[in-house]
């Protein structure tokens, strides 16, 4: 038996380690992933203002009485959430009819386009989540915020 070692490395040192995977179209690749970027970056700037509006509920919960000023900051914010949200939502969507019109392929660019808008869904739905989350907790906090002050008033009258 010959060894072939030494011929085996000469080879993996000569060959490059990126696998090339053929598109079947090209511009039309390029095209989803600018849609991609964009809907990645919607997300970006949905999970932003998340974390702008959990300050901002802070802000509103730890003050004594809240101003019009932050109560104007929290409705922008949130207006800018609900745009962004609705723009990566039909986004997701209209990917989602592609994938279907194109399941009959089984191609590498299909399956690329699935996973991204697999990972982008998923990513979405958390950050949505998120928000949600951030909603119901500022709610209850007020919720017994209103409570306790209902409970001072009765005692001082």
């Amino acid at each position: 038996m010959k060894d072939r070692l030494a011929q085996l490395k000469e080879k993996s040192d000569a060959g490059s380690d990126d696998v090339e995977i053929p598109v079947e179209n090209q511009a039309f690749m390029d095209d989803f992933f600018a849609q991609i970027e964009d809907i990645r970056t919607s997300i970006d700037k949905i999970d932003e203002s998340v974390t702008e509006i959990k300050k901002l509920y802070s802000t509103i919960l730890s003050a004594a009485s809240s101003e019009q000023k932050t109560q104007d900051e929290v409705e922008a914010v949130t207006n800018e959430i609900k745009k962004s949200a609705n723009n990566a939502r039909n986004k997701l969507k209209s990917i989602e009819g592609q994938l279907e019109k194109a399941d009959e392929k089984a191609s590498a660019d299909v399956r690329i386009r699935k996973s991204q808008h697999a990972i982008l869904a998923k990513k979405f739905v958390e950050v949505m989540t998120r928000y949600n989350e951030a909603q119901m907790d500022f709610r209850d906090k007020t919720k017994g915020r209103i409570a306790r002050q209902l409970e001072i008033s009765e005692l001082q009258s």
